[in-house]
């Protein structure tokens, strides 16, 4: 390949990410409002009822979510990771305008289950791609500029509580409008994206459910990463979700201010952990192949500690201290989210990328799930808040055993 040519693929490999990078803002923006805007909806829609019930619309999601990641993953990795991406949104998008529109409560478990299928096509898609237009010396980079598309959307969501909050806007308005500019992306997106021609074609149609399966799971590094991948993510999970929440029930401040609180802070961090994450896994792996494994596994620590702090937080009665553990659960968060496709590339063969990141999120997700459902029971049993955060924080500590354990492979095809 010559250096014109090499130049020319790398300007696409990050014009693929930039493209990118609204639709996973889109797609965390979504999940965020719902957070933010929780008391205006239950307000609005009396018959969501109890702590619990919450709980259930937001494990609904995750659980359908989960189990139709791997199906996403199979026909990105099977047919076309670009139709994937492209379908995915437009569907994405009808069901958030549908969600403006939820008057009751079965309406709103059903908006957010039809939500978790479309969202189970895009991240192993999304995440594949750039892994297939990247190769080892920028892809830890690469995807973590992916991931602050995310934490991007996160924060942009958390401000929807002021409009939840304000007389002329309201929580409607704000699905209502972000469905429409899905819509109106998907045009582009679809115009401008293509696949990477990495795997080759022959290789292709020889991979079949059951074979990709089997593979997967006789890889015990894979199966290692996918229990890494889920036990910190619980606590992630917990944090987005129920955070906004905790903020104003625990501090008495306003439902805008919340939403801002529980997402600005860390996010931002997140989002310079994604950077310094990404650069510094990439820089590491010139040393050793390891180099990613130990960056997300120093995340790891960061988080438990921020756990532990976020849960202690009310005790002191300053919104500022649970804010500042806030932002090293974010730095923690940048760490380790920016390096999970990259490991997983060290341990699959480039076929198997979307349908392995795929089944990740089918076993994290579901378990998020749960976890959700959970600190909705244990809140309604008057569980104290240090408790319940230690116990996040106990399962995410013991993930580290988990990634330290996993022997990087030569799996890598020439390009």
């Amino acid at each position: 390949m010559t250096s014109g040519s090499e130049g020319n693929r790398m300007k696409y490999a990050w014009f693929v990410v930039a493209l990118l990078m609204p639709v996973a803002l889109l797609n965390y923006m979504d999940r965020q409002m719902l957070a933010a805007m929780k008391f205006s909806l239950m307000t609005d829609i009396p018959d969501i009822g109890s702590e619990a019930s919450w709980g259930k619309i937001l494990a609904l999601f995750k659980w359908t979510y989960a189990f139709l990641s791997p199906v996403g993953g199979y026909l990105a990795d099977r047919f076309s990771r670009r139709h994937v991406i492209a379908a995915s949104l437009v569907v994405w998008s009808a069901v958030t305008w549908a969600t403006g529109h939820a008057t009751s409560y079965d309406q709103l478990l059903i908006t957010r289950a039809v939500m978790g299928i479309s969202e189970a096509f895009y991240l192993p898609a999304a995440l594949a791609l750039i892994a297939d237009y990247h190769y080892g010396p920028t892809r830890s980079r690469a995807v973590g500029l992916h991931q602050m598309g995310i934490y991007a959307g996160v924060i942009v969501g958390g401000f929807s509580g002021y409009a939840a909050d304000s007389a002329t806007l309201g929580w409607r308005w704000m699905f209502e409008v972000c469905g429409l500019v899905g819509v109106v992306y998907a045009v582009p997106l679809f115009l401008l994206i293509r696949n990477a021609p990495t795997v080759a074609k022959e290789v292709l149609e020889r991979h079949s459910p059951g074979s990709a399966l089997r593979e997967l799971l006789s890889n015990r590094s894979f199966l290692l990463l996918v229990f890494y991948f889920t036990l910190p993510a619980m606590a992630g999970w917990i944090v987005r979700d129920w955070m906004p929440a905790i903020l104003k029930a625990e501090f008495g401040i306003g439902q805008g201010k919340a939403g801002v609180s529980a997402t600005l802070y860390w996010m931002v961090a997140a989002i310079l952990a994604a950077f310094v994450g990404g650069w510094g896994a990439d820089r590491w792996m010139q040393r050793t192949d390891r180099g990613r494994i130990y960056t997300s596994s120093l995340g790891i620590v960061l988080i438990v500690i921020a756990m532990l702090g976020v849960g202690y937080s009310p005790q002191t009665g300053m919104l500022g201290v649970a804010i500042g553990f806030l932002i090293l659960f974010g730095l923690g968060w940048g760490f380790f989210d920016t390096n999970n496709m990259p490991i997983l590339c060290q341990i699959t063969r480039p076929h198997l990328r979307a349908t392995g990141y795929g089944i990740m999120n089918l076993v994290s997700i579901s378990c998020g799930g749960i976890a959700d459902l959970g600190f909705g029971m244990l809140r309604d049993a008057h569980v104290p808040l240090m408790t319940i955060f230690g116990i996040f924080a106990s399962v995410a500590l013991f993930s580290i055993l988990l990634v330290l354990s996993i022997r990087p492979q030569a799996v890598e095809t020439a390009h």
